[in-house]
């Protein structure tokens, strides 16, 4: 059962310490990738290890069979030490919170996350159909074309997955600089960032008042629109790229849930595109982004290695 407390108290360290390691960490966008792999790692590792110890702890009361009796006096001995102050203040109101916030948050947290999936795809579904339905399939282009005053390129997922861009987009843009936008789109599509970003902004909207999900929901976007910038620009180009998106930042109204190319941090990732960090830059943010995940990763690996850890950080 301490085993358990420990899970959930890493669970809790990372959600309240971490945002804001990682936003200095993964800022610049020198290493999108491996960026969005940090990000993912530390909110998976916090629902992980939140859900692993609630199964600890019903497996720990399952098994106990005849032993019940000293499993249950066990936790009452812990808990009760921690909460009448025996190992200190600090540990005796930071218990408090998070059996409260935990348990009341893993209760609803399914039936609320999968309400927000499912509202997610159908919306994105219905917007790929009406798009669709409205517009004209350019067999060239392999996107859906709308008669749009403003200057729109987005993908939405759906059955099938729908690049839509505006009239407007395309008189706008000569033929390398609306491949480059293509590219782009397809990049969000051929890695599935649109169900990375539903999972992301589903935890968000659940759980607002946890920094890690709203802050990661807003810098994953971010991270994400230069991951399909860096696939475009190997193929089109930096420049060519850049001088697109400029273009297509004309503050239209985006539809919500699309990905699009000009809908997030143009000016930052137009700057990275013309100006791109120097090598020595991108090797020191991976080397600090690797040291981030090793450190996500000891807590639970070393709790889940030894399961007497906990005892000892509990009677410290």
């Amino acid at each position: 059962m301490s085993l358990a407390v420990c899970l959930l108290g890493y669970g809790f360290a990372v959600a309240v310490f971490a945002p804001d390691v990682l936003l200095r960490a993964t800022h610049s966008g020198c290493a999108p990738r491996m960026g969005i792999r940090l990000w993912v790692l530390a909110i998976g590792s916090v629902l992980v290890a939140w859900i692993a110890a609630v199964v600890l702890a019903a497996i720990d009361l399952l098994l106990a069979r005849g032993d019940l009796g000293q499993v249950l006096a066990g936790c009452v001995a812990i808990l009760h030490a921690a909460v009448t102050g025996a190992h200190g203040t600090p540990v005796q109101v930071g218990l408090a919170a998070l059996a409260v916030l935990v348990v009341a948050g893993l209760v609803v947290l399914a039936a609320r996350l999968g309400g927000a999936l499912d509202r997610t795809r159908r919306h994105t579904h219905r917007h790929a159909d009406a798009a669709r339905l409205v517009g004209r399939w350019d067999h060239a282009l392999g996107a859906v074309v709308v008669d749009a005053p403003d200057r729109l390129a987005y993908a939405v997922a759906g059955r099938p997955h729908t690049i839509v861009l505006s009239r407007a987009t395309v008189d706008a843009l000569d033929e390398p600089h609306l491949q480059a936008v293509l590219a782009h789109e397809r990049a969000h599509l051929a890695g599935r960032h649109h169900l990375l970003l539903a999972i992301i902004r589903a935890l968000a909207a659940t759980m607002p008042r946890i920094t890690l999900f709203t802050a990661g929901n807003r810098e994953l976007s971010r991270l994400l629109e230069m991951r399909a910038d860096d696939a475009a620009a190997r193929e089109h180009g930096r420049r060519t790229l850049a001088e697109a998106l400029l273009v297509l930042s004309t503050g239209s109204t985006l539809p919500p849930r699309a990905l699009a190319a000009a809908g997030t941090a143009v000016a930052d990732r137009a700057e990275r595109l013309m100006f791109p960090p120097a090598p020595e830059q991108v090797r020191a943010t991976r080397l600090r982004l690797g040291l981030a995940a090793i450190a996500l990763l000891i807590g639970p690996l070393l709790a889940l290695a030894q399961s007497g850890l906990c005892d000892a950080v509990i009677s410290i």
